[in-house]
């Protein structure tokens, strides 16, 4: 299979038509000079600024760093799995059953939360461009790198693994969300201009390909200190998500013990879970300074009713036992004297504090507990499911599972990760989709709901420039 699978990027696109190949290696250093010149403030190395190169940015480690760090900066602030108010935690609340929509009518968050999101919607847009551009960026580095005359071979192996990291992180994200997209591995312009799509299956063996690889470059340990870059546990905490959506559950099973066995038991105070040192964190995004804290807590906290933006909805409120422990620690309530609101209260910093107490989690290990659960269920691992769903549940004050059938065992750990992961990178609606349920719990509930809502449309932009995207998916 060649590399021809990229998305042209808008802004350049319509640069390329009258660009000639003489000048396109001119054209490729000015993007990378562009694109690392805007690290986020939490990069401490400066780039150097004159007659920037790829040959100078990685030439050493200090500047390759830098550059791969301004990646995850640009993912915790943009796009996918930013806290902000664009992110998949919100949006994918309000298209769900997590959230509740209380903002000015006529704004992407009220379309999703009504589904009647349109191609030319922003977010959509956004969401494309921003993770594709990441994706772009992620290739440079690993061709850069894979380049480099002077760096050391341990530099190379853990940038050239984190680059295949992210870019198969942010492909997994995309294919959930849009179905068939296409896997982009270079960052060669006349390869990437005229992409199409490949089918979902395909794009789930270049994520599993890419994540293999990626562990086997790795570090086996926290290299950053803080759980901030990936290592080979976190490749196989997404190996083992990639593996149970693509169905491969002895795999799925398989590289979630990895991780449990690694990281033990789940961290036992709910109230020190999203703190930015929990004992269970798999990989998480820093803030961009020193002092500030989550996008999640500035976006989704509110302290007076009615709720400025979105709440928890009641739907998601009365399905948790009265019992359950998240209830009480990761839900606040809000009155006004007469009607109260819920929001969610995992992350509890909304301003920012003398130091930053938390980082927002991209990875952590009760999600494995149910990975493994959910696998050895579809394995007829009665008793090893009941086990990992107990260990979830009894952490949060729960007694032991009453599942005692596959079946019922799946139900339940559905169930268990709608409580356990409300409101984090849009699980719940990936969770709906496989489970084959987005139908039966969302049409109630939703009036503008159809069956073609079970994939989001692609930018109507993108497919007019790039007509090899065609055809945009069902019902747009």
């Amino acid at each position: 299979m060649t590399n021809n699978k990229y998305i042209n990027q808008k802004s350049l696109s319509r640069k390329l038509s009258g660009i000639s190949c003489k000048n396109m290696k001119q054209l490729y250093l000015s993007f990378v000079i562009i694109l690392l010149a805007g690290c986020s403030d939490f990069v401490d190395v400066d780039l150097p600024r004159d007659q920037l190169a790829s040959e100078s940015i990685f030439a050493e480690a200090s500047t390759a760093d830098a550059a791969i760090r301004d990646i995850y900066g640009k993912m915790r602030d943009n796009g996918l799995v930013s806290g902000g108010s664009s992110g998949l935690g919100n949006i994918m609340g309000l298209y769900t059953d997590e959230l509740t929509y209380f903002g000015q009518p006529a704004t992407p968050q009220e379309q999703f939360q009504n589904h009647s999101v349109l191609p030319i919607d922003p977010v959509i847009s956004s969401w494309w461009n921003n993770a594709y551009s990441l994706i772009y960026a992620a290739n440079s580095v690993i061709e850069g790198v894979e380049n480099s005359q002077s760096l050391e071979v341990e530099d190379v192996e853990r940038f050239k693994g984190e680059g295949l990291f992210i870019r198969a992180f942010l492909h997994l994200l995309l294919v959930e969300i849009y179905g068939d997209i296409p896997y982009i591995t270079t960052s060669d312009f006349r390869l990437n201009s005229t992409v199409s799509r490949i089918p979902e299956a395909q794009v789930y063996e270049d994520i599993i390909d890419d994540l293999i690889e990626a562990k086997s470059l790795l570090p086996l340990n926290d290299f950053s200190g803080e759980r901030i870059r990936p290592y080979k546990f976190v490749a196989d905490a997404l190996l083992a998500k990639a593996y149970l959506y693509n169905m491969q559950w002895e795999q799925a099973e398989a590289r979630a013990t990895l991780v449990i066995d690694e990281f033990g038991i789940l961290e036992p105070n709910l109230d020190n879970v999203f703190l930015k040192d929990a004992t269970s964190t798999i990989m998480q995004l820093k803030p961009e300074s020193e002092g500030v804290n989550t996008f999640e807590g500035r976006t989704l906290i509110f302290l007076t009713g009615p709720p400025p933006n979105q709440a928890l909805s009641q739907t998601l409120f009365q399905s948790f036992e009265i019992d359950d422990e998240r209830r009480l620690n990761w839900i606040a309530a809000v009155t006004d004297g007469t009607d109260t609101w819920y929001h969610p209260f995992k992350y509890k910093q909304q301003t920012n504090t003398p130091t930053s107490l938390e980082f927002s989690i991209l990875f952590r290990l009760a999600e494995q507990y149910l990975i493994r659960a959910e696998a050895r269920a579809q394995l007829g691992d009665i008793s090893g499911a009941q086990q990992d769903l107990n260990a979830v549940r009894n952490r949060a004050g729960l007694e032991n599972t009453s599942a005692v059938s596959s079946n019922d065992l799946l139900d339940a750990i559905l169930r268990e990760r709608q409580l356990e992961l409300f409101t984090e990178f849009g699980n719940r609606w990936f969770d709906l989709k496989r489970f084959g349920q987005a139908s039966e719990v969302l049409s109630p509930i939703k009036p503008g709901w159809q069956e073609s809502n079970i994939l989001l449309p692609l930018p109507q932009d993108e497919l007019l420039l790039n007509p090899n995207l065609e055809p945009q998916n069902p019902g747009y």
